[in-house]
């Protein structure tokens, strides 16, 4: 037997069927309406101050390039123009990190070592200087103890101090690293002691109304309010140290950027001596601009190079 199922019209017309419901696609079904965005607002390109940025230090580049070449063309000496270097620096770091025995050693190797040493003696001497600046800024007693030794020791010139350290530690090495150690120590004391000097007495009288340790006083007050000043010692040790290690290598020899300049002068190699000239230079500006951005990064303070 066959049964037949009638369904009224209006209820076919109400109730849409299922393959009806299933063509439809689902994003025309279930997406939401979103509004529009409004159009961000571009800022203008000042070409101003892009040029004023760009154009000065293009101009004196361009300028010591025009001094280099005049001077080369009237050179009787053989004086190489700005196009020798470029070629021989081309030649020198195509491999700057060969090694064909102690004296003769690529400028990658000369820098690490002088580095190295820098390192050792900068170290070294944050380790003493910093503390020692926070003891005689902190105690009168010892400011009136050392302000005098200190201003006795400072001006002297770091290569005088170079035979004393041939004497004591019986070797080149030491040697520079205790004269890198003994220029670097006195900016870091002295601006260290400066900052702790300058801290606000209302600081201290709250120190001493809630009747703070000696360490918490140095941590909590002390080291916050003379990190700035303690930072632009670190920077004056590090330029200073990295101007020190090139003479201490010249007159101690052994590897280093330097000894690597010596030994060209001894060679009469004038190009190299200017390549290396650039690089120390060049090392000397990624240090700044590295201890720049760790006193922006630990400091409230604009830092200005």
């Amino acid at each position: 037997m066959v049964s037949a199922v009638f369904h009224s019209p209006l209820e076919a017309v109400s109730t849409p069927s299922a393959p009806a419901i299933a063509a439809k696609p689902a994003s025309v079904i279930e997406a939401p309406v979103r509004p529009a965005r409004e159009p961000q607002a571009r800022t203008p390109l000042d070409l101003r101050a892009f040029w004023m940025r760009v154009l000065p230090p293009l101009a004196g580049f361009g300028l010591l390039l025009l001094v280099w070449e005049i001077v080369a063309m009237r050179s009787t000496t053989g004086f190489p123009s700005p196009l020798a270097v470029w070629q021989q620096a081309l030649t020198v770091f195509s491999d700057p990190f060969y090694s064909k025995g102690p004296n003769d050693q690529g400028v990658g190797w000369n820098v690490l070592s002088s580095l190295q040493r820098v390192a050792l003696g900068f170290g070294l001497a944050a380790l003493v200087g910093i503390p020692a600046g926070f003891a005689i800024g902190r105690f009168e007693f010892l400011a009136r103890m050392f302000n005098p030794l200190i201003s006795l020791l400072r001006p002297v010139s770091p290569l005088a101090w170079l035979p004393i350290g041939l004497l004591v530690f019986k070797g080149a090495n030491p040697a520079a690293i205790w004269t890198i150690f003994i220029c670097s120590i006195w900016p870091m004391v002295i601006n260290t002691a400066v900052g702790v000097q300058r801290v606000p007495s209302d600081y201290m009288n709250v120190a001493k109304v809630l009747n703070l340790s000696e360490w918490k006083i140095l941590t909590k007050i002390l080291f916050p309010a003379v990190l700035p000043y303690m930072l632009t010692g670190v920077r004056l040790a590090v330029g200073t140290a990295w101007l020190v290690i090139v003479a201490a290598e010249m007159l101690t020899g052994g590897v280093g950027i330097g000894f690597w300049v010596w030994d060209e002068w001894n060679n009469l190699n004038v190009a190299n001596i200017i390549i290396a000239i650039f690089v120390i230079g060049i090392v000397g500006l990624v240090l700044e601009f590295a201890l720049i951005k760790l006193a922006t990064a630990f400091t409230f303070e604009e830092v200005k190079s």
